[in-house]
């Protein structure tokens, strides 16, 4: 699962802004508004007088004052008061509010699932041509196919994560000899080498599926990368369509490959406890047993940057730094599971269209990674604009042309599959359930 540090990582870390959030668009302040601003950029929105428009969302705290400051120019230049919304409930409030007709002007959706809910229960309006002409322009075909329904295209990507990266420590790779793998079998291979290190607290793997009443979702994770290296998008396509079932040859072949390292002992979960101790690891914490040298490797997406704190030096040659899961055919491209946000409108006034547009933009998209803390995979950023080496790697990786890149897949599922049966079948499977028990669970599970 994904929704980075808002969807998970806060609503483990943080209860501030649960009840909502509200700053009102302004001028002034370093970095946007006030001052001398070249409004040059921002001509082609037009003026307005008086005009204001609602956006809503789930982000809150420092991501959510980074947000406002990056439109910041774009109010002074044209008028637009911009009032944003951020509470954590935003994707369970929207319903209430899209039926007591008090939708919000444009709300930033945290997954494709819900988008396409909204969309089908008529509340979302076509995006503009020029916002469809910003999407054909800096995005890929894949992505601009998330924030579209039936060929009709409604709402432009915003930002985005990279899932599926491994953590590990540069100085334990240098003392040790080891190298980073390049594909599935050389990770194994670098897994039994690790493993004859093993000691009372050390095992090559730590991992965490702890999360709260989400606990699970990591594991998901895990398959979700393998079901794509090792089958394809197009199998990936049919299986989080429900199309192909997990208990289908190519669902359990991930599962069993996972299982390789999940459930085999001499491989995890050093300092924590072993297998048993996986669900009731946190995936915050799990990750931070490689600096305690419990263990070598860590399974998670980009956002965890944010675990380490600042101490830690996150670089290729700094106290941590993390490769892509390998691919499984050394002649493939990279493939990337990942996740974003998508910018929908509930109305087409010309100040709604403004907004919608200037977010779909690459001159909003280079403001708002230069604040730092996020990334996109908008073509027409830079990444060395990313604020940390792992950000642009990140971009990179996003915009190369051979990448595949699909949408966390138990976020396109049907909620009462990815949020929930898959989270508990993973959760039941590392207690020791069989591959098939669990993932006939899953499918009975499906609308």
């Amino acid at each position: 699962m994904f929704t980075a540090l808002r969807h998970r990582g806060l609503a483990a870390v943080a209860v501030a802004g649960a009840a909502g959030l509200v700053l009102a668009g302004c001028s002034g302040g370093d970095g946007g508004g006030g001052g001398d601003v070249d409004c040059s950029d921002y001509e082609q929105y037009g003026t307005f007088e008086d005009a204001s428009v609602e956006v809503y969302a789930t982000i809150i705290d420092v991501e959510a004052d980074q947000l406002v400051e990056s439109w910041m120019d774009f109010e002074d230049c044209t008028g637009i008061t911009i009032d944003y919304v951020g509470t954590q409930e935003a994707e369970t409030q929207i319903n209430v509010r899209v039926a007591a007709g008090d939708a919000p002007d444009i709300m930033i959706v945290p997954q494709p699932g819900l988008l396409q809910r909204l969309i089908g229960d008529g509340a979302v309006v076509p995006a503009s041509a020029e916002v469809e002409a910003n999407v054909d322009e800096f995005w890929s075909e894949s992505w601009k196919g998330y924030g579209s329904v039936d060929g009709e295209f409604y709402a432009a990507p915003l930002m985005a994560s990279v899932k599926g990266y491994i953590w590990y420590s540069p100085a334990d790779f240098e003392e040790n000899g080891y190298e980073v793998p390049e594909t599935w079998d050389e990770l194994m291979d670098l897994t039994e080498e690790m493993a004859e290190n093993t000691t009372a607290t050390y095992r090559p793997w730590c991992v965490g599926f702890g999360s709260g009443d989400a606990t699970g979702w990591p594991g998901t994770d895990w398959i979700e990368d393998l079901v794509l290296r090792m089958h394809g998008p197009e199998a990936y396509d049919q299986w989080v369509a429900g199309e192909l079932e997990f208990s289908s040859p190519e669902i359990q072949e991930a599962f069993d490959a996972a299982g390789e390292i999940l459930r085999n002992p001499d491989y995890v979960n050093g300092g924590f406890g072993g297998v048993e101790s996986i669900n009731s690891t946190t995936f915050q914490d799990a990750g931070l047993a490689i600096l305690d040298g419990n263990c070598s490797l860590h399974h998670q997406a980009s956002f965890y940057e944010a675990q380490w704190g600042e101490d830690v030096e996150v670089a290729e040659d700094g106290d941590v730094w993390a490769f892509l899961t390998p691919k499984v055919d050394p002649d493939a491209g990279d493939s990337v599971t990942g996740g974003g946000e998508f910018v929908a409108a509930f109305n087409d006034d010309p100040a709604t269209d403004a907004v919608q547009q200037f977010l779909s933009s690459d001159t909003w998209a280079n403001i708002r990674v230069g604040l730092g803390g996020v990334i996109s995979a908008n073509n027409g950023v830079d990444p060395s604009v990313a604020g940390s080496e792992i950000g642009a790697q990140s971009m990179e990786i996003l915009q190369g042309e051979d990448t595949v890149f699909r949408f966390d897949g138990s976020d396109l599922m049907p909620a009462a599959v990815g949020t929930s049966s898959f989270w508990e079948g993973m959760v039941n499977w590392i207690g020791g359930d069989s591959t098939e028990a669990v993932t006939s669970r899953i499918d009975a599970s499906f609308p």
